[in-house]
């Protein structure tokens, strides 16, 4: 479903993607690990059309994202960090909006609608305004409006950022059971969430890959590791050393 070759970025002097490379299946859940600045959000970006790469591919089922973008686009949902939302409207019309920017319209709006205010526990702030959502809610929000056309690819840039532990909870089994049938990338800073909805996780560390593997594979890249926070930090070096 996912598939990208060569991917790099360069913002003037500074190489902020280099030379990334890979796939993501249909039931597979890749989760995008790396210290600040590793180039995760960047790639995921690139991937979604947001950012034009200075060189490589990209393309969404079969779709070349450079070439046919519009088209590319129509397959992803895409859930950025810090997404936007307009607070003067309430949650059920802000999702109508996603969906009709989708092209969905009529009876199968007001079905989408339905579908992710279940997926996404949003029943009971439907009605609510989105400027009086605690954080929380406005973040299920936002993960709602990416899966508002059921998209075939997911891609999800810390997507349980911000929310209390029983959230964290719900998120992670909700892209876990979407995983089954869609491809999906999620980048994240806990390492536990790997475990718990990966099939696969990749490392990145200033802009390359440095470890692909299911959870158990990578366990096995340092000798003696007893932790994925072991192997992540004996892989990659902090964004506070020169």
């Amino acid at each position: 479903m996912i598939q990208v070759q060569n991917l790099r970025k360069e913002f003037g002097a500074k190489v902020a993607v280099d030379n990334v490379s890979f796939t993501v299946n249909k039931g597979e859940v890749l989760g995008f690990l790396g210290p600040n600045g590793a180039g995760k959000s960047t790639s995921m970006r690139m991937v979604t059309g947001y950012f034009p790469p200075t060189s490589g591919s990209i393309s969404i089922g079969g779709i070349d994202m450079l070439t046919n973008p519009e088209q590319a686009k129509r397959s992803i949902g895409y859930l950025p960090e810090n997404a936007p939302l307009y607070s003067d409207m309430t949650v059920a019309s802000f999702l109508g909006f996603c969906a009709e920017i989708r092209g969905i319209t009529g009876a199968a709006k007001a079905k989408a609608i339905d579908r992710v205010l279940d997926l996404c526990f949003l029943h009971r702030v439907r009605n609510q305004s989105v400027d009086t959502l605690s954080k929380g809610y406005r973040h299920r929000t936002c993960f709602a409006q990416s899966i508002i056309h059921d998209p075939d690819v997911l891609i999800l840039d810390e997507p349980t950022d911000g929310l209390d532990p029983n959230q964290k909870h719900e998120v992670r089994q909700l892209i876990k059971n979407m995983g089954k049938n869609k491809a999906i990338i999620f980048s994240t800073h806990i390492l536990e969430e790997v475990d718990a909805a990966c099939s696969r996780a990749m490392i990145i560390d200033r802009g390359k890959v440095v470890a692909d593997g299911t959870p158990e594979q990578l366990r096995t890249l340092v000798p003696g590791a007893a932790s994925l926070d072991e192997v992540f930090r004996s892989l990659t070096r902090s964004d506070l050393e020169k």
